[in-house]
């Protein structure tokens, strides 16, 4: 496997996810994992910042507060990848995500939960410039 360029900014729904918050986060645990698993550096913020907002103490429905905890790594993500599982399309961290990946020109993936291809990886890895070799069946 090439040396690591990047990694790819997993985007899942999360206060407009119809199973409440902490169904959303096992989902983009579970998405997070099935990216790593297909060879691709990923970073969820949901992944991150829902046990920190429920076990700190903090609001976890402060969008100003995580998006801009989540910024600095929008900056330094190459790509994104966008899960569209229900609620995507309703999301406010979602398009706020898709508007600032496109004002920077970074590519952006979707992908269905629970169906991720090696095909699909392909373009993805070459993004974040890691190679072929990276994809596991």
């Amino acid at each position: 496997m090439s040396a690591l360029q990047s990694f790819a900014y997993v985007a899942t729904p999360y206060t407009k996810f119809a199973g409440g918050i902490g169904e959303a986060f096992k989902l983009a645990c579970v998405a997070t994992a099935e990216l790593i698993r297909s060879g691709i550096p990923a970073y969820s913020p949901i992944v991150q910042s829902h046990p920190v907002a429920i076990f700190g103490g903090l609001d976890p429905f402060d969008h100003g507060l995580w998006l801009c905890m989540d910024e600095p790594l929008m900056q330094a993500a190459r790509a994104l990848v966008v899960v569209r599982a229900e609620g995507w399309e309703e999301s406010a961290g979602i398009n706020a995500e898709l508007e600032f990946f496109t004002q920077a020109n970074r590519p952006i993936f979707f992908f269905d939960p629970g169906r991720l291809t090696p095909e699909m990886c392909r373009p993805l890895l070459a993004a974040l410039e890691l190679g072929k070799e990276a994809v596991t069946a």
